[in-house]
């Protein structure tokens, strides 16, 4: 795998985690009741169910390399079109300024909040169309360790994502009640939709492996 392809894919990863979606909003909720510890733990749990999806990502996909290449392009290009769909919702929201940004007093328990975050997580139907839509971007079909690359690139995944959710379990409310929030927000929203765009535009324009 190459080095480019690694780093487009972190650049792409980052991006969209430090979107403020449904999981930062669960992770800041829980810092917000005073305690960094439960919005750690909220991150961790969320971090383990993204090791859920990565397994589940690589059996499927593999499986379907291993069937059928051509189906495995199919897959590919769905994705293509559902990141194209996600990167034009988030220019939207970006342009209406529809940000999710925003944090309530949480009503959830404080107890097990680490288990609650692997459940969410698992149970959260988008994370599993992410993963599938996501990784086959960045895979050549034809290498001899395509398996490999999917592991690899959906550990990184996970691994980069869970790093985000700490930082925001950190200083997520401090950022939460910055004067300039909804604009830290707007800014990544917008870069990250530009960021899914160019993808898809790279599968659909670019040289098919």
């Amino acid at each position: 795998m190459e080095f480019n392809t690694i780093l487009m894919f972190m650049i792409a990863s980052l991006s969209i985690n430090l979107i403020p979606g449904p999981d930062v909003v669960y992770i800041v909720s829980n810092t917000m009741k005073g305690k960094i510890k439960l919005g750690i733990e909220a991150a961790l749990g969320l971090g383990v169910g993204y090791l859920v999806h990565t397994i589940a990502a690589v059996m499927g996909l593999s499986a379907l390399i291993l069937s059928s290449a051509f189906l495995f392009s199919v897959v590919k290009y769905l994705g293509a079109a559902y990141l194209l769909y996600l990167g034009v919702s988030s220019l939207i929201n970006c342009y209406k300024n529809k940000s999710q940004f925003v944090a309530n007093e949480p009503s959830v328990s404080n107890k097990n909040v680490f288990k609650q975050g692997i459940i969410v997580s698992i149970l959260n139907p988008k994370v599993a169309m992410f993963f599938l839509a996501f990784l086959p971007q960045f895979i050549d079909i034809s290498s001899p360790v395509a398996t490999s690359q999917l592991v690899v690139l959906g550990l990184l995944f996970s691994v980069l994502a869970t790093a985000c959710n700490v930082v925001y379990a950190c200083l997520g409310s401090v950022i939460f009640n910055s004067p300039s929030a909804l604009k830290y927000s707007r800014g990544i929203e917008g870069g990250s939709g530009l960021i899914l765009m160019g993808l898809s535009a790279k599968i659909a324009f670019g040289k098919n492996e």
